[in-house]
């Protein structure tokens, strides 16, 4: 009976989570993944007191999204003339 309960609490605590997320009056997707993603560049969770801190986060997320995107072109490029 316990289990029971505790699936049915589970089912619930999901479906509220589903509606949450897809409620027309929240931010789509997109626009969440957009604004979490400029977030993590710019170095919104670094310790504002910490000039060298931000800039140095800014500049490895910023390298780092470069290098992923040459990778990315570099892979599209090696699979498309055969190696």
């Amino acid at each position: 009976m316990a289990e029971r309960r505790d699936d049915e609490n589970e089912s619930r605590r999901i479906l509220e989570r589903v509606a949450r997320e897809t409620t027309p009056d929240g931010a789509s997707f997109v626009a969440r993944t957009a604004k979490d993603a400029r977030d993590h560049v710019t170095a919104a969770d670094a310790d504002r007191s910490d000039p060298i801190e931000v800039w140095g986060t800014r500049i490895g997320r910023t390298l780092g999204l470069i290098i992923a995107i040459g990778l990315l072109v570099w892979l599209v490029y090696a699979a498309t003339q055969g190696g």
